[in-house]
């Protein structure tokens, strides 16, 4: 039996058409779920509260997380979906609760400007969102693939079609207008560390299709980091999948170096040191599959920076991280001046490496020797290094200078991305099945009865497995999980939509619960998280020794199973059009 579905829904002006989407009966409530992904985040919000009102109400886990949605309502930190929280939410009465401003420009606090401006320090990037801007900014956001060389495609998120994004550069006291475009099909975000001043209330929580914009000032020189922040748990997670770039505030005075020589550099190489992660897992338990350079494993070996004997080097360094720590490196150069952060002001003499954590940032400037040749660029942290963290700056007389080299990841043409990718090895993909030699299937015989996976990560682990008829497969979620307001990180469930003959779907689970389902029919089982329809798993099951079947499956039983999933549509259906009628 298939369903036919004319769905529209409407959110934050943001428009989803689905017309003829047809649904098998074994998968149709999974598939129903996916095609409003728009609508998930705030569905499973409100039905996940409904349930700590409800059953959870005297667990550890719901005391907890109601305490945590109440405090935050109550305090103004609810800035996203105010009006769908507000129908459900039991705010506490007056003078049991924390009152937030309502206006970002309250006049109140003029006084604090004004003080600001009269310090010897920097003032706050604050200003009226209606400020007229000296530059604009525009990054768009998604889903998406891109190559990391050595024949390895990379399935994650990325910004502007890339990872790292691009690089942001402006002057120290511009006036920045920055537009977060969502084109991917869930929520995300933007957190700019350059902004000494609220972003999450501006650029948190993006819903698909959505575009968000913020304006700020920029009053501390430096380098700095920008990521996806879609709010709540599910911000490392946007990191650890790939949404991260470089942005530069250059100095109103000169570094040192420049006042010595007098002039500009010659080479400026705009440096982002990241990791790729095959799984969720991976990721928490910091093991990268790959560390490198600016998009792509080796690409300054494949592509040397090349610069003239004599010439001005400086180099704009962040190490994205997420995770690991960097000693940048360059053999057979000690550096004429660092300065932590990029602060013109920060700035120390000499040095080997600079040393830099998660997120922290260096200027690093020093003189190509009159010798020519290649000098290895590198972290010190080996293991990284091996895993694609070695570029070479060649020193050539006849080097074209000057010379600007960007942070941007890799970009190709459709043409070349699909030859690219039809000549691939690998796939990577932390929250989905990639290769099979990424994702090894994990294999079952017929005498194991029971058998884990661990939702931890916003994944599955493993995310393959075979298992035999008859066997029990538990999923337990180990993501650990305390409220904010963005989209749901540490809340998960599991449901089949396409494949084997028996369907299968999970309450929503929190740290720590479980969800058991005894698989008695052979098949191919894919699954997916409703919360977050990215994360998806195969469970194969198998007698292993014939092939799949479908044959115990009675018309009589498939009958019923659509009759069921059905009625779950047209809840669904009713529940969409009555919220958008109240709003």
């Amino acid at each position: 039996m298939t369903f036919i579905v004319n769905f529209v829904y409407t959110n934050n002006q943001t428009e989803m058409i689905m017309k003829k989407s047809i649904f098998n009966s074994y998968g149709a409530l999974a598939l129903i779920l996916i095609s409003i992904e728009l609508f998930s985040c705030p569905y499973c919000n409100l039905e996940f509260y409904k349930e700590i009102k409800g059953f959870r109400q005297n667990t550890l886990i719901g005391q907890e997380l109601l305490a945590s949605i109440t405090n935050q309502f109550s305090a103004g930190v609810q800035n996203y979906n105010q009006n769908l929280w507000s129908s459900v939410v039991q705010v506490p009465p007056a003078g049991e609760q924390t009152k937030a401003p309502q206006s970002t420009d309250k006049r109140e606090f003029i006084e604090i400007i004004n003080r600001d401006n009269s310090l010897s320090i920097p003032p706050t990037s604050y200003v009226p969102q209606n400020t007229p801007p000296t530059k604009k900014v525009t990054i768009e956001l998604s889903q998406g693939e891109t190559y990391l060389g050595n024949g390895v495609i990379f399935k994650g998120f990325t910004t502007n079609g890339t990872v790292p994004g691009p690089t942001i550069i402006v002057d120290e006291g511009d006036i920045v207008e920055f537009t977060v475009v969502n084109k991917g099909t869930i929520p995300h975000g933007a957190s700019i560390h350059a902004a000494y001043t609220q972003t999450s209330k501006y650029l948190g929580k993006i819903e698909a299709g959505a575009t968000k914009t913020m304006v700020f000032k920029v009053t501390q020189p430096g380098v700095y980091m920008y990521h996806c922040a879609p709010g709540g748990h599910a911000i490392p997670m946007h990191i650890i999948f790939g949404q991260y770039g470089m942005m530069v505030v250059k100095p109103k005075k000169q570094y040192k170096l420049e006042q010595l020589l007098h002039k500009a550099p010659d080479v400026e190489i705009y440096l982002t040191q990241h990791e790729i992660y095959a799984s969720g897992e991976d990721a928490i338990n910091s093991r990268p599959i790959y560390t490198m350079f600016n998009g792509k494993v080796f690409r300054y070996v494949e592509e040397p920076i090349k610069a003239k004997p004599g010439d001005y080097v400086r180099i704009y360094f962040l190490n994205a991280g997420p995770n690991l720590l960097s000693t940048f490196h360059i053999v057979g150069i000690l550096w004429d001046y660092v300065y932590w952060q990029g602060n013109p002001d920060v700035i120390m003499p000499g040095g080997q490496t600079v040393t830099a954590g998660p997120a922290d940032t260096w200027v690093i400037e020093f003189r190509m020797p009159p010798d020519e040749g290649a000098y290895t660029m590198l972290t010190h942290a080996v293991g990284s290094a091996d895993r694609g963290a070695i570029g070479l700056i060649v020193c050539d007389d006849s080097a074209k200078t000057p010379l600007t080299v960007l942070s941007d990841g890799p970009k190709y043409t459709e043409a070349e991305f699909n030859d690219i990718k039809s000549k691939a090895t690998r796939i990577v993909a932390p929250f989905e099945p990639g290769s099979p030699d990424v994702d090894v299937p994990v294999i079952y015989g017929p005498d194991t009865k029971e058998v884990l996976i661990r939702i931890i990560g916003n994944s599955f682990s493993p995310k393959v497995v075979q298992v035999a008829t008859g066997t029990k497969v538990t999923w337990v979620n180990e993501d650990v999980f305390s409220y904010m307001e963005g989209e749901f990180g540490g809340i998960h469930n599991v449901v089949s939509y396409e494949g084997g003959p028996q369907a299968f779907s999970s309450n929503l689970l929190a740290h720590t619960e479980k969800f058991t389902q005894e698989f008695t029919e052979e098949g191919e089982y894919k699954y997916m998280c409703t919360p977050h329809p990215y994360m998806k798993g195969v469970l194969k099951v198998s007698d292993l020794g014939g092939g799949y079947s479908s044959a115990g499956t009675s018309m009589i039983g498939l009958g019923f199973l659509s009759a069921i999933l059905f009625l779950v549509l047209l809840m669904l259906v009713v529940m969409v059009f009555d919220r958008r009628k109240k709003s």
